[in-house]
């Protein structure tokens, strides 16, 4: 169906790994949407060879010239740049997707919030790590039951970075949002939110342990959720081995699962939603649950990016929501603000219901 005369036509704001890897692959895969119109100033002939029927024009500017022509703008731009372009298409009175972190700050995000009721337009956040297959699997096993009372959930984002990377996730500009709390803090967080609800303290380590590196790259967050689970997040630039991506105790069994989540790869090596094998993990990362010698494979879940897309499409039509509540996201941007105050100061951080 893509293609079509009649699908709804989305203009994309950025071209870089955002655009690039995930949105613009992914609206071209989803039946009712094409990617009419990308903006870039450094990746227009790489966008042309990938979206040869889109039109790449050089900024914003240029692309809210076509506002009239378009049905729903995606913000997948440097992190300082969100709220900005968010409000423009607002005002635009068009439909918007905003990349993760949502905003610099809580304020900004709601703002933007507030802009978008006010309007009567959708917004919605690409919280796309909620559709994981090793948090869906997660999901599905608190589900099942067989955990009992989980009272604590561990999650690690892991990579091996050793080299700081000249661009704006690594700039110590507080505008920029860069650092692991804003850029994987953004899906840990998220993630431990959606699982166990509304965070009442909350506790963080965060260092830099780079040479030369401007922001946080090995982050720890202790989370006290209000029903009294403990959510253990992790993220670093320094993992040289593999260590679990999520430990779920309860009492009457552990849930442990390793590797990441295989989508992000599979697009970059050209696989798309409906190719055989995509979303799908190697059978040697599946899970175990279990006591001690007694434990049992957990098979992994599909992984299912090409849903935020189709939930956005229905919503469009009139025909559902959006995929992501963005206050859900706002409350995130709180509980990492609390972290990073928590890391400065070595405090333990109250968080108040909103």
């Amino acid at each position: 169906m893509t293609g079509m005369a009649d699908d709804l036509r989305v203009g994309i704001l950025g071209y870089g790994i955002g655009g690039r890897v995930f949105h613009a692959p992914l609206v071209a895969a989803t039946p009712g949407l094409t990617p009419a119109v990308i903006a870039t100033s450094s990746n227009a002939a790489q966008a042309r060879v990938d979206h040869p029927g889109a039109e790449i024009v050089p900024d914003a500017d240029a692309l809210f010239e076509r506002a009239g022509d378009l049905d729903l703008v995606v913000v997948s731009t440097p992190n300082r740049t969100h709220v900005p372009l968010a409000l423009r298409a607002i005002e635009a009175g068009l439909p918007v997707v905003v990349d993760k972190p949502f905003a610099p700050t809580a304020a900004e995000a709601e703002q933007v919030v507030a802009a978008a009721k006010a309007a009567g337009v959708g917004l919605t956040v690409f919280q796309n790590r909620r559709l994981d297959s090793d948090f869906l699997t997660v999901r599905k096993v608190l589900d099942s039951g067989q955990l009992g009372d989980v009272f604590r959930f561990e999650s690690r984002y892991d990579r091996w970075v050793p080299k700081p990377k000249d661009n704006w996730r690594e700039f110590g500009d507080p505008a920029e949002a860069g650092g692991l709390l804003y850029d994987l803090g953004a899906h840990i967080v998220d993630q431990a939110l959606q699982l166990f609800g509304p965070v009442t303290t909350v506790y963080a380590e965060a260092d830099r342990r780079r040479a030369g590196v401007q922001v946080d790259d090995d982050v720890f967050v202790a989370l006290h959720h209000a029903n009294g689970v403990r959510s253990h997040l992790w993220a670093t630039a320094l993992a040289g081995t593999q260590n679990p991506r999520f430990r779920v105790l309860g009492d009457r069994a552990t849930f442990t699962k390793y590797g990441l989540d295989v989508q992000e790869p599979q697009i970059k090596a050209g696989l798309r939603p409906g190719d055989e094998g995509w979303g799908v993990e190697p059978a040697a990362d599946a899970g175990k649950i279990g006591v001690g010698s007694d434990v049992k494979t957990v098979p992994t879940e599909t992984g299912r990016y090409e849903q935020f897309y189709a939930q956005v499409r229905d919503a469009l039509r009139g025909e559902g929501e959006f995929p992501v509540d963005p206050a859900s996201s706002v409350e995130a941007l709180r509980v990492i603000e609390a972290a990073h105050r928590s890391g400065v100061e070595g405090t333990v951080v109250e968080l108040t219901t909103p």
